[in-house]
């Protein structure tokens, strides 16, 4: 059984910054694509961040240039830092590990909140 457990999410003003971790439980973490998604009150689920198992980077234009995403193997955990962080940051942020169609999966989600 794969589990993600997310934390580092809070308040925060706007402009400041926040990182979250996921740390996954078993080996797939070494050969996933780990992702970053978000969902606002009341909006879909959107992409945030992406990193390859070999450490290729993308994001959401969104985001480009404010937040950033990597990765420690070693212990099995991938961060999302986040700053100058805007109010419609505001959102439940979830990890997701993918590896082919087969293995999908995603964490509980952490909440991120920006005050004006």
């Amino acid at each position: 059984q794969v589990q993600l457990v997310e934390s580092g999410g809070g308040l925060v003003q706007a402009g400041g910054s926040l990182r979250l971790s996921c740390t996954a439980s078993t080996y797939i973490f070494n050969v996933a694509t780990m992702s970053w998604y978000r969902q606002a009150p009341g909006k879909q689920r959107e992409y945030v961040a992406r990193i390859t198992s070999n450490g290729f980077t993308s994001y959401a234009d969104s985001v480009k240039g404010r937040f950033t995403t990597f990765r420690d193997n070693a212990k099995n955990t991938v961060y999302l830092q986040m700053n100058s962080l805007k109010p419609e940051d505001t959102a439940v942020y979830y990890c997701n590990a993918k590896r082919g169609l087969a293995q999908d999966y995603w964490g509980q989600g952490t909440q991120v909140t920006v005050s004006s």
